[in-house]
């Protein structure tokens, strides 16, 4: 009698068991009243699809200088410093790749010292047909007042330019730097050949 009852709970259990599967499956097919509380989460709104998401401009500071030259690499014959690759995207705040974006780099040396005279760590480039960017160069060295960073100015076709500043995620520096902003702060991993980092741009093109 004992088997019986245990294989009768045993049936009834598994028999609810299936109800609940079913009625789970039926409202995340079918969307029904308890789809949000079966799933697990929906995904999340991709970020430039925000508008506070859009790259916030920085002063350009008092190195920059026009017409630097067109390359993807500032990596020259006995320049010293960490190797460093800088890549990512510019997107609207659609989500959309930007083609022929302008995105113009300058930075300071490995000792924090800009080279004013000639284009030394400075160089532009194209966003290819993906809105994609990369930059081989150095990591930048820190100077008085200043934490480690990047220049960037980056401009759309017939579209104003954004002037802004790229940061070092746990640099001593952040702190104290007065136009540190924590937006502004690239992703970084490291490679066999040196880091990575990486910072997708997000364009307010109306």
């Amino acid at each position: 009698m004992k088997l019986a009852n245990d294989f009768s709970l045993t049936r009834r259990g598994f028999l609810a068991a299936s109800l609940i599967v079913t009625d789970v499956l039926f409202n995340r097919i079918a969307g029904g009243p308890n789809a949000v509380a079966a799933t697990v989460g929906l995904e999340p709104t991709p970020a430039c699809a925000a508008s506070d998401d859009i790259t916030p401009p920085q002063t350009a500071g008092p190195f920059f200088k026009p017409r630097s030259p067109e390359r993807k690499s500032l990596l020259e014959p006995g320049i010293q410093g960490s190797r460093i690759v800088l890549e990512g995207y510019v997107r609207s705040t659609k989500c959309k790749p930007v083609q022929g974006v302008l995105v113009d780099f300058w930075q300071a040396d490995a000792s924090g010292v800009y080279d004013n005279a000639g284009y030394r760590l400075r160089g532009h480039q194209f966003a290819d047909a993906a809105g994609r960017y990369r930059l081989e160069t150095i990591v930048p060295g820190v100077y008085p007042g200043r934490t480690r960073h990047f220049h960037v100015r980056v401009q759309a076709p017939n579209r104003p330019v954004l002037t802004t500043q790229l940061y070092f995620p746990g640099e001593p520096e952040n702190k104290s730097d007065f136009i540190f902003n924590a937006k502004l702060v690239v992703a970084l991993s490291g490679s066999p050949g040196g880091k990575i980092a990486n910072f997708d741009f997000v364009l307010d093109l109306g």
